[in-house]
């Protein structure tokens, strides 16, 4: 009799539907940065949830290498993150970009901001090693890192604090967002902003949805489907398929600044 009740307990797990097996498992990582965002990043789960069928919770980390820690350990994951930290997903073979919110601002770039009156080149060329840059971030240690082989050395928690360093002489330059620059120049009237040859392409991509690779494919697809229709929750003006390869220019600022992301660590 126990083995016949064994039998068809294992028969009833097998016919249940992916998504129920997977119903409680999964969650949404946001970056620390989120934490005054917290419900931002519990509509965007509600919404994938919702549409989905299955039970996604939102997670805001307390530091990065937690999300990759999560991702490495074959638990059910999704990340909704940049690109640095999406190029090291896809360096180390963790997981799957599905999709990405479209909002005028899905690219961007690393620019070097410096005093007005000096030459930015002369700046790269002849004091690499005093150019700011926020740790972990491809407009910042990636692309700061690749416009001087390596040799920027200055790394911050943030862009702010990169281009107060220039403010304050702390620094000679720094490399930040051309977004957050937009943004916050204004602030800063004595400086000003150069387009690095070769490094400040608009090309890395932001606000990308990724999925561990312990996801099973039919469960990633009801993600992705749900994702796509869930412009609202995330903020954005649509939402599209990830184009994986996108991924590229981020990983080519890895390379030629000489950042391992097999072996990055946030240190």
């Amino acid at each position: 009799m126990k083995k016949v009740l064994a039998l068809v307990i294992v028969f009833a797990l097998m016919t249940v539907a992916p998504a129920q097996l997977f119903a409680s498992t999964t969650s949404c990582w946001f970056p620390p940065s989120w934490s005054s965002k917290a419900d931002k990043a519990e509509a965007i789960t509600r919404e994938l949830s919702q549409k989905s069928g299955l039970e996604i919770s939102p997670r805001i980390a307390k530091s990065y290498p937690e999300i990759l820690t999560s991702f490495a350990t074959g638990e059910n994951n999704l990340v909704y993150v940049g690109s640095f930290v999406q190029a090291i997903i896809k360096a180390r073979g963790l997981g799957t970009p599905l999709v990405q919110s479209v909002n005028g601002q899905e690219l961007y770039s690393g620019i070097m901001i410096y005093p007005k009156g000096q030459d930015p080149e002369a700046i790269l060329k002849n004091s690499p090693e005093k150019i700011a840059y926020a740790l972990g971030a491809s407009s910042g240690e990636s692309t700061a890192k690749a416009a001087t082989d390596g040799k920027a050395s200055l790394g911050t928690k943030s862009h702010a604090e990169s281009v107060n360093a220039v403010k304050s002489g702390k620094a000679g330059a720094a490399v930040v967002k051309n977004w957050w620059w937009q943004a916050n120049q204004s602030k800063f009237p004595n400086l000003e902003a150069y387009n690095i040859p070769a490094c400040s392409k608009v090309g890395n991509p932001d606000n990308v949805l990724t999925a561990s690779h312990a996801l099973p494919k039919e469960i990633q697809d009801k993600i992705t489907a749900a994702a796509l229709q869930s412009k609202e929750a995330f903020g954005a003006k649509s939402m599209r398929i990830f184009p994986e390869d996108t991924l590229l220019f981020s990983l080519w600022l890895m390379k030629k600044g000489g950042i391992d992301p097999a072996t990055y660590s946030w240190e």
